[in-house]
């Protein structure tokens, strides 16, 4: 536990980045070896517009790594935040900071996007993708970038975490968000098994079907526990799984200019 606490408490900037990069190329080339849909598209174009999305994303998480990074500092002089509050050892300070984390900068969020309209109409862009595969990912709007941020911050704040425990909740992010969007066939017994502690792919997709009900299931990033709690999760086959979003069929899913101006048109028909 030391030596996880000493690495994420100093991890450079670099291994960072690398945690990003090498999180898609694995999964890039395992989709590639085994695909559980195989997709008639340019996986470079594409990958393309995903990897916008996610310079945006980064570029606005380096914005607010200075509030994130102020607002544990003061909660730890302070002595604020729920961590704060409750000794506990190190490894449940852990966990529990890891599932709170997880839960308001993750799970919360992500709910609320679904029922209020002007932010629905943002996380479109996420779920306008007809093709899901791991860059989709991080294909956020940079308006829901800056509400996933505040709300990360906002986790950090009530939780009272050290700054160890949020560099090493993002990169877990980071890596289970690429994981359980990646087009991977998995063996139906491995992904029921992994499925009890992490989001895995075959849960998370369901998320990604054009109708509801079940677009607004599966909230969950890196722990199932909060659909499962909430009601919220759902069990349809794989198999009756069509991507993207009855309200934008007949849009280009690649046009960038489109995607970014979609939150700010009337152009989207919700009852949400």
């Amino acid at each position: 536990m030391n030596a996880i606490v000493e690495y994420f408490q100093h991890i450079p900037s670099l291994h960072r980045a690398l945690i990003i990069a090498g999180g898609i190329t694995i999964f890039w080339l395992v989709e590639s070896a085994v695909p559980l849909f195989t997709f008639q598209y340019n996986k470079w174009k594409h990958a393309g517009i995903n990897f916008f999305f996610t310079f945006t994303t980064i570029a606005i998480n380096f914005v607010f790594a200075l509030l994130i990074v102020f607002t544990s500092d003061w909660c730890l002089q302070h002595h604020f935040g729920v961590l704060q509050w409750i000794a506990m050892p190190v490894w449940l300070q852990m966990i529990v900071g890891l599932m709170l984390m997880d839960l308001i900068g993750a799970w919360l969020i992500h709910y609320i996007e679904h029922k209020v309209k002007w932010m629905w109409k943002f996380h479109t862009i996420h779920h306008s993708d007809t093709h899901v595969d791991t860059t989709t990912a991080n294909r956020h709007h940079p308006g829901e970038s800056v509400f996933r941020a505040v709300f990360t911050t906002m986790a950090v704040f009530i939780c009272g975490a050290p700054l160890w425990l949020v560099f090493l909740y993002q990169s877990l992010s980071v890596v289970l968000s690429q994981f359980n969007h990646a087009n991977i066939k998995m063996n139906k017994k491995l992904d029921r098994a992994l499925s009890y502690i992490i989001v895995t792919p075959n849960m998370h997709r369901i998320h990604h079907h054009y109708i509801r009900p079940e677009t607004d299931t599966n909230y969950g990033n890196i722990f199932p526990f909060w659909d499962k709690l909430f009601g919220t999760y759902c069990t349809t086959p794989v198999k009756d799984v069509h991507y993207g979003l009855d309200v934008l069929e007949g849009r280009n899913d690649e046009d960038l200019k489109d995607l970014l101006k979609i939150p700010f048109g009337n152009s989207i028909k919700t009852d949400y």
